[in-house]
């Protein structure tokens, strides 16, 4: 990876080899490894190890989750906020757990509508849900920094499983409330 990171460097025309550029190659490839650890997770592992039975079956949401993931295209960060929700069945996840199931799908190369389903489509098996909502909304550098140059843009993307596709009440009460 510090190769790549030199041959890039090189090929925008700097020189690798000046004072402030020497440890940038190290420098890259742990913030690369920081930000791909997804890769390294198991998503079922991290919601498997925080199950737990409870009289509950109702509506749990938890919202502003903050995300930061790498677009997969041009390998800029995109970055926002993550709201999910699902109605348990006598079973839940510890709050933590939720927030490392999103970290674990965003620290890889991604497209925001991947993203939110992965997220969607943990979440539901394991507990049985009736059914989940994950909304995410987030701005793509891709979209700010080069291109369109849209500094105020917001992309929204939504996956509703279960009853909050199915029942036109139940995600409207997961969007209100969100």
């Amino acid at each position: 990876m510090e190769d790549a990171v030199k041959s890039i460097l090189k090929s925008i025309g700097e020189d690798p080899g000046r004072e402030g550029l020497i440890d940038t190659p190290a420098r890259v490839k742990r913030a690369w490894e920081y930000l791909m650890q997804g890769y390294k997770q198991d998503p079922q592992e991290i919601l498997s190890k925080a199950i737990f039975t409870e009289e509950c079956n109702h509506m749990v949401i938890v919202r502003d989750i903050e995300i930061y993931s790498m677009c997969e295209h041009h390998m800029l960060p995109f970055f926002g906020k993550c709201h999910i929700g699902y109605i348990a069945q006598n079973r839940v996840y510890g709050v933590s757990k939720l927030a490392r199931l999103v970290d674990c799908f965003a620290r890889r190369l991604q497209l925001q509508e991947r993203l939110t389903q992965q997220i969607a489509a943990s979440i539901m098996e394991p507990i049985g849900a009736e059914g989940v909502g994950v909304v995410i909304e987030a701005q793509h550098l891709c979209m700010m920094m080069r291109g369109v140059s849209k500094q105020n843009s917001k992309m929204m993307t939504s996956a509703m499983l279960g009853s909050f596709r199915d029942e036109i009440a139940t995600r409207n009460e997961f969007l209100r409330l969100i």
